[in-house]
Order: C-alpha cells, then structure tokens, then sequence
C-alpha cells in the first residue's frame, strides 16, 4: 500500500495528513506557526517535524512508506525564498517525489473541482494564486498594502477607520462605524477615540470586521462603500491573475478562502458582479475542507497518481477523521 503525505504550513498553525492509494486518510497531525517570516526557515522546519511526525504516529507507518508528498507553504512567494524552503523540507528524510506550492494553491487544490482556477484568500490580509489546466501559476505578489493589494479584515477595518477619520473631519459624510467603534473600545467621543487609537490607548484590528458588515447590514451608506471597497479589491485580485491565466473565456472554479467571505452577499455580490464582467465562466465556490486535503492531492499528483477522482473519498474520510469518527 502507498501513502502520501500533505502538508499545510501556515502563519498560525500547521497541518500534515496522511491517505493512501484509495484515498482513505489515515493520519492527521497539528501544530504551531511555521510561516519563515514569522518563525525563521529553523522554526519552518522544526513545524515540519512536528506536523509529519504525529500524522505518522497516527498512521502507524514510516516515512519510507511515503510514495509522494505535496507541501503548501504560507510565506513562500518568491524564487528566492525556495531553496531555504526545500532545505527545511529536507530535514524530513523523504525520498519520495514532492512538489511545494504557496499555500493558497493547495487551498485551490483542494477547492475547484478540477483541481485548476483561482483561489482568493481574504482572512486577517490577503492573497491570490491560480494555476491552470496545465499549472502554469498566475499570482499576486502577497504583499498586501505594500503594492496596494486588498482586502482582508485587517484592511478592512482600517479602512473603516479612515472613514471615521474623515468623518471627524468632515472630509467625508456622518457614519454609524463612530459610534460602533467607540462602544467597542469604550471611547467617551469620537475625538477621545481617535486621539486614543493614534497614541496607542485604544487599538481595533480585524477582529472588528464583523462589526463593519453588521453596521453595513443596518443600512450605514458609509460602511456599505467600504464593504464594497474590500469586494472590489477581491476581486481585482482574481481579475489580474485571470488575466496572467488567460481564463477569460473558460468555465473555471474561484474558490473562496478565508473568514472574510462570512460577510455573506454584500461582500460576494459586488465581487462576483466584477469578476464575472471579465470573465462569465468563473463559478464561486468556498472551501469548506481543511487545505491539507489540497497538499495531499499535490503530492498524489507528483507521484504520478491520478488524483482528482481520488478527492470525494478524500474529502469525506478527512472530515470523517477531523470529527474524530472512523471513515467509511
């Protein structure tokens, strides 16, 4: 019987899973950030050796039982940044084939029923990578506000401070994120919030998100625009890497990734209204598997395996496993 592995390496925590040829999860491991611009490529490869030694304790196997090994990698965004990559990987002691992507691809992977298209992160920032039928990568640079990508909460909600900002001002219109903001962190009055947040007394995150789309879902026209600023930055994101992809005029899977899109139909209408005036064919789909499942079928795919019929029985028995019940 062979195995593959998947790895799911991210800024927070990190995943590995283990399946076999059938398509039958058989191990799954969990551990802390191991992203390199958080934790140093040492702190990337002691996430590894956690996350794969506790999905092989599960599995019951060794690593010489591992026919192929997909790896998803939050922090990999340049060519430089692969080598030291593939180094901390090496510390595995895998001799199987292995491919290692950005971890929004094995998010994609996971997602899109063909296995090819776009994915569109927007959790605390954001990120955009697609590959296509042929997995030639398109992608955004990940540096979010950097090179004016946008938006995940923490975008956001930045925004919607600026708007309360320039309402203070009076360089933009009354809105009801004052008042919301100021019960949150208990400010006694819009200057007292504004003074507190540029002198550090009070500080409001992306945490607050959710309390911008309930202002927006109450009727503020402001919080509304800023709503409708983070879809169209969504989706000028997805635009530019369908452009790069060349899908303009193909049936293709966007998959949604992220806490973001729990903002539901004020976030996703105005977003899939912008794709869609591109490119008609894109269908949007969230991801509501562990990315892992992704990694997995990346490492099936480098060994050779023909894996997309493989992912319903993988979709299934992970879950099965995560819910601590045994697969079918």
């Amino acid at each position: 019987m062979n195995y593959y592995l998947g790895i799911d390496i991210g800024a927070t925590k990190s995943h590995a899973l283990i399946a076999d040829e059938r398509g039958r999860t058989v191990g799954f491991g969990q551990s802390g950030p191991g992203n390199h611009e958080i934790v140093g490529y040492h702190g990337l490869a002691a996430a590894l050796q956690a996350v794969t030694d506790r999905a092989l304790v599960e599995a019951g196997i060794a690593r010489q039982q591992i026919a192929g090994a997909g790896f998803g990698v939050a922090g990999y965004d340049w060519p430089s940044e692969l080598p030291p990559t593939l180094e901390a990987i090496a510390t595995l002691g895998l001799t199987a084939p292995l491919e290692v992507v950005n971890d929004t691809i094995i998010g994609l992977v996971a997602g899109a029923e063909a296995g090819w298209g776009v994915a569109v992160i927007a959790g605390t920032s954001n990120n955009c990578w697609g590959w296509n039928a042929q997995h030639r990568i398109g992608r955004v640079t990940g540096n979010g506000g950097m090179f004016g990508e946008y938006a995940g909460s923490g975008e956001l909600v930045q925004e919607a401070v600026v708007a309360v900002a320039k309402a203070w001002t009076q360089r933009g219109p009354a809105t009801a994120l004052s008042a919301a903001f100021s019960r949150l962190v208990g400010a006694s009055s819009d200057a007292d919030l504004l003074e507190g947040l540029s002198q550090g007394w009070y500080d409001i995150g992306a945490a607050a998100a959710p309390l911008v789309f309930q202002t927006a879902e109450a009727g503020d026209a402001v919080a509304l625009e800023v709503v409708r600023w983070a879809a169209l930055g969504l989706a000028s994101l997805a635009n530019g890497v369908i452009r790069q992809l060349q899908l303009e005029d193909q049936v293709f899977d966007v998959v949604l990734v992220g806490s973001m899109y729990n903002g539901g139909r004020l976030l996703l209408d105005p977003m899939q209204a912008a794709v869609h005036a591109l490119a008609p064919g894109a269908r949007f789909v969230k991801l509501t598997v562990p990315p892992v499942v992704g990694a997995v079928l990346v490492g099936m795919q480098a060994a050779g395996l023909e894996a997309r019929a493989l992912r319903p029985k993988l979709i299934s028995s992970t879950q099965a496993l995560m819910a601590g019940k045994t697969a079918p």
